[in-house]
C-alpha cells in the first residue's frame, strides 16, 4: 500500500492538456497554501478510470483523494456512496460565485435532492466542427457547384452532411472528408447513436421512463450511421480505432474536413502547439433530418472527493483553488473547456478561439443522457448493437430488435 501520509492522489482522464493543467494547479496550490503533499496523478483512460474508482470501489476504498468522474456514471457512484457529499464543505467555504459562475446545465447531474457531489471540471457539449478555410476557398465554391449543382455551405441536413463529406474526401492528400470515433469504449459509438436520434426527433425514453431505441428515429438514423461509417469515400479509414480523443487529435492534424465530436476538440485546434489547423475551423449546431431540429449533446467531467479519502478537507481546500476563475481559464488555455460563464465570455479565450461564446448556443439544445444507476450496462448493449450495424450486414430492424430485447431484461 502507498504512503497516505506523503502523497495526494488523484485518478485523471487521460488527455494532456487535463494532465498538464491538473498538474499546474497543484503547484499553484501548495505555494499559496503550503501544503507538502505531493501530487500522484493516475492517469487512464475511460474504461480504467470507471472500472478503478466505480467498479472496483477505488473511491469508497481511499485509493484516490479525488477523481474526474464522467456525469455518465455518476448516478451509479452516488447510489453506492462512492462520492464524498460536499454540502457541509460548500456551506462553510463556497467556491468563489457559487452557483451563479456557472450555467444551470452544468450543476443539474451531480445534485441528488439536495445533496452535491461533484463540482464542474471539464465541459464543451458535441457539435458540428468543420474546416471554415475548405468551405470559403472559391476554387471548392466553384467546384462543388459543378458537381452537385449545389451551393457549398455548411450542411444543415444529414444528406447534405454525407454529400459534401464524399466531395472532401481525398485519400491521396491525406485529407478525408469525415472522421467518426466508432472505438468499442461504450462511449463514443452511443453518444453517436443518440445524436442521430434525436436530431430525428426521437427519444431515448418512452412515456413512462423505459429505454425506448425500437422507434422509426432510431432505425433511420442507425441506416444513415452505418452507411456513413462504412462509405470508403467519406470517412477517415481509421475512425474504427479512434476514440474521440485520436479522433480530435487526427482532425487538428488536418486529416479531416469535418467532424461530429466534442467542443473541446476545436478549442484545442486553436491552443495545441502541434495543431495545423489553428485559424482555419470553425464550429455549429449539427446536421439534422429534414424539418427536424439539431440537438447537442451535453455529458460532462466533474471533480469529486473520494468518500474514503483520509485527506478530504486538504480536497476540497484543493478544489475551491482548481475552480477560481483564473484556473478555469487556465485549464481553457491548456486545451481543456473551463466551465465557468467568465471563461466563455473572456474576451482574451475568444481572440485564441473565436467560437468559443458558441457554447452558450450548444448548451441550449444539448440534452442530457437519461439517468439511471444502470446506465452503462444499458450503454453497452447499444454500443454492441452500432458495432453490430458496422461490422456485419445483420438488418437495422434486427439489430435493433435484439438490442431491445435485453436493455428490457435491465431496465425494470
Amino acid at each position: 500500500m502507498h504512503n497516505q501520509v506523503e502523497t495526494f492522489r488523484i485518478a485523471v482522464r487521460k488527455f494532456a492538456p487535463f494532465e498538464s493543467a491538473m498538474q499546474k494547479f497543484w503547484d499553484q496550490y501548495c505555494i499559496v497554501s503550503g501544503c507538502k503533499l505531493k501530487l500522484e496523478m493516475v492517469v487512464m483512460d475511460l474504461h480504467e478510470l470507471y472500472d478503478s474508482t466505480i467498479t472496483q470501489k477505488g473511491l469508497a476504498k481511499g485509493d484516490f483523494d479525488i477523481a474526474h468522474i464522467s456525469t455518465d456514471w455518476i448516478l451509479e457512484g452516488y447510489t453506492n456512496h462512492d462520492f464524498e457529499v460536499l454540502n457541509p464543505y460548500i456551506n462553510k467555504n463556497k467556491p468563489d460565485d457559487f452557483p451563479r459562475g456557472w450555467s444551470k446545465s452544468l450543476l443539474s447531474l451531480q445534485r441528488f435532492g439536495w445533496e452535491v457531489v461533484g463540482l464542474p471540471f471539464h465541459d464543451g457539449p458535441e457539435c458540428f466542427i468543420y474546416r471554415k478555410d475548405l468551405f470559403e476557398s472559391e476554387t471548392e465554391k466553384a467546384n462543388y457547384l459543378a458537381q452537385y449543382g449545389k451551393i457549398l455551405d455548411v450542411p444543415k441536413t444529414w444528406e447534405d452532411f454525407h454529400q459534401i463529406a464524399r466531395f472532401f474526401n481525398r485519400p491521396q492528400d491525406n485529407l478525408y472528408g469525415s472522421i467518426f470515433a466508432c472505438y468499442p469504449d461504450g462511449h463514443n459509438t452511443v453518444f453517436d447513436f443518440c445524436l442521430q436520434l434525436w436530431t430525428r426527433g426521437g427519444s431515448l425514453v418512452d412515456q413512462h421512463g423505459h429505454i425506448q431505441i425500437n422507434t422509426q428515429a432510431a432505425i433511420d438514423g442507425l441506416n444513415f450511421y452505418r452507411t456513413i461509417v462504412n462509405d470508403k469515400t467519406a470517412v477517415h479509414p481509421k475512425s474504427a480505432q479512434f476514440e474521440s480523443v485520436a479522433a480530435g487529435i487526427a482532425f487538428s492534424q488536418g486529416e479531416a474536413a469535418m467532424m461530429i465530436n466534442w467542443f473541446g476538440f476545436a478549442a484545442m485546434c486553436e491552443v495545441d502547439a502541434n495543431s495545423k489547423v489553428k485559424g482555419k475551423i470553425d464550429v455549429e449546431l449539427l446536421p439534422s433530418a429534414i424539418n427536424e431540429k439539431s440537438a447537442s449533446l451535453n455529458v460532462y467531467w466533474l471533480y469529486t472527493i473520494a468518500r474514503g479519502s483520509k485527506n478530504k478537507d486538504i480536497a476540497y481546500d484543493f478544489l475551491r483553488f482548481a475552480l477560481s476563475r483564473e484556473q478555469d481559464k487556465q485549464l481553457t488555455l491548456e486545451g481543456g473547456i473551463g466551465c465557468r460563464i467568465s471563461t466563455w465570455t473572456d474576451e482574451e479565450i475568444n481572440q485564441i478561439i473565436p467560437y468559443y461564446h458558441k457554447l452558450e448556443a450548444l448548451h441550449e439544445v444539448a440534452n442530457m443522457l437519461p439517468q439511471k444507476t444502470n446506465w452503462a450496462a444499458i450503454a453497452a448493449i447499444i454500443d454492441q448493437m452500432v458495432l453490430q450495424a458496422i461490422n456485419t450486414d445483420q438488418s437495422t430492424e434486427e439489430l435493433i430488435r435484439l438490442a431491445q430485447n435485453q436493455i428490457n431484461e435491465i431496465d425494470k
